[in-house]
């Protein structure tokens, strides 16, 4: 077995390397650069578990990072359960081939109660009283313990919301070197998402984010100095590259002004109320899966959409078979955007009964995505006293609701998710294997293999 070790860089592709990764420039130079045709759709959880299950998501099924629960009624995103991951794994094929084969999964996504030996995901205590703490989840339990110990509690505001920086990368590979030092695990998969929020942020505007392209470019080279003098083999990948967006979508407005969706009052705020609607959408960067209840009202819906401007594909059963989305989970239409354009979440029409989670980053309660949670309201002068008086609360033991994030979709200039892009917004791969220019992303797979036990 040879020792590997691949490091997702959210967010790489071709259209960002240059100038300010001049690390990554030399490690291209010396290895080969290889596009990654991208997953359908081209979002985290379906990009990961293709290229570690080899499989399309009509058969691991994981058509987005969240999905309609049929039995519950409910809306469900960014779940972490393993299980959920329908396919055989590549280490799990590893350990039957050798038994003293070990892996460490650092951050990868469903990275609980998996079959790994060692792994880490980000994971917040949430209190009685409605407190929310930084933490992270690990196996076995007490890596938890060590890690932080040593490097301090994982920094989950920083992996997420407003305040997103290096310091969350940094933590992630500083634990993937510890986990290494003492395990020495045969494939170590490590997941650096700093470049993922900048870019959802500012597009490709290398004026914004030429820091964060450098910051990095160091990081991947303090890794890659460190497990090259291991010898082990050092595969960099994407799950994506992000395009410039200018166009939102609220496709569940679109739903709800065609009498489609239903809501809920409590408390003065509009509530989603998926079960009693006759279809509505769970928005996913640049797909969106419409559940349709009323399946009497499935071709009023097509014809509705097909006159949206910035949708480029709605896809029925033929068109999920041919981009192997056919699986239970999807939406009974599946919407690509076209490349300037993405999918919101909003349902509601006035802001002023837009739900109390709206303004904050609560990544479970929403019924999709949302990529505002990366800001802080622009428009209120006074957001950072704001959010400083929500945060002595919290530190006082108060109940308290950070409420400080904007809803204005115009603010987000970057997304994926569709396959209407140019080459140099596909996902690469960087190796020491020669292979074509252009893989498909379940082929990811066989190029792990490869390094681990050859031809």
């Amino acid at each position: 077995m040879q020792k590997t070790v691949v490091i997702d860089i959210v967010g790489l592709s071709t259209s960002v390397i240059g100038e300010y990764t001049p690390f990554l420039q030399k490690f291209i130079a010396k290895n080969k650069l290889t596009h990654i045709k991208p997953a359908f759709p081209a979002l985290t959880t379906t990009s990961q578990s293709c290229y570690i299950t080899g499989k399309n998501p009509d058969e691991h099924g994981i058509v987005g990072n969240g999905w309609y629960d049929h039995d519950a009624s409910e809306m469900k995103f960014w779940k972490q359960s393993n299980k959920l991951v329908q396919s055989e794994k590549i280490w799990e094929a590893a350990k039957r081939k050798n038994p003293d084969f070990t892996v460490s999964k650092m951050f990868w996504w469903y990275n609980m109660y998996s079959s790994a030996d060692f792994s880490a995901t980000p994971r917040p205590q949430y209190h009685s009283d409605g407190v929310k703490m930084p933490d992270c989840y690990t196996y076995p339990a007490d890596l938890r313990d060590k890690l932080q110990a040593k490097f301090g509690t994982f920094p989950l505001f920083k992996f997420w919301g407003p305040n997103t920086s290096i310091d969350c990368s940094k933590w992630i590979a500083d634990a993937s070197l510890e986990v290494d030092k003492d395990h020495d695990p045969t494939l170590t998969l490590i997941y650096l998402p700093h470049l993922d929020y900048c870019l959802q942020k500012f597009g490709v505007d290398f004026s914004k984010i030429a820091k964060d392209l450098q910051e990095i470019d160091s990081l991947v080279e303090e890794l890659v100095n460190y497990y090259e003098q291991k010898n082990a083999n050092v595969i960099l990948l994407s799950e994506y590259g992000i395009n410039n967006v200018n166009n939102p979508i609220h496709i569940n407005r679109i739903l709800r002004e065609n009498g489609l969706i239903s809501v809920r009052v409590e408390s003065g705020h509009e509530l989603l109320d998926c079960g009693a609607s006759k279809a509505f959408a769970a928005a996913d960067h640049q797909i969106a899966h419409v559940y349709i209840n009323d399946q009497s009202k499935k071709a009023k819906i097509k014809e509705i959409l097909s006159k949206v401007d910035g949708i480029a594909l709605i896809m029925d059963e033929d068109e999920k078979r041919e981009h192997h989305i056919n699986h239970k989970r999807a939406g009974d239409l599946v919407l690509m955007a076209r490349a300037d354009s993405w999918f919101t979440y909003y349902y509601w029409f006035d802001d002023k009964v837009a739900p109390d989670f709206a303004r904050s980053v609560d990544i479970h309660s929403k019924p999709g995505y949302d990529p505002v949670e990366m800001f802080m309201n622009p428009k209120n002068p006074f957001i950072k006293l704001r959010a400083a008086y929500k945060l002595a609360r919290k530190l006082l033991g108060f109940r308290y609701r950070m409420d400080v994030i904007p809803l204005d979709a115009t603010l987000i200039k970057g997304s994926h998710g569709t396959l209407d892009i140019g080459k140099e917004y596909y996902p690469v791969l960087i190796s020491n294997q020669k292979l074509n220019d252009e893989i498909a992303a379940t082929d990811v797979y066989d190029v792990i293999w490869k390094s681990l036990f050859g031809k």
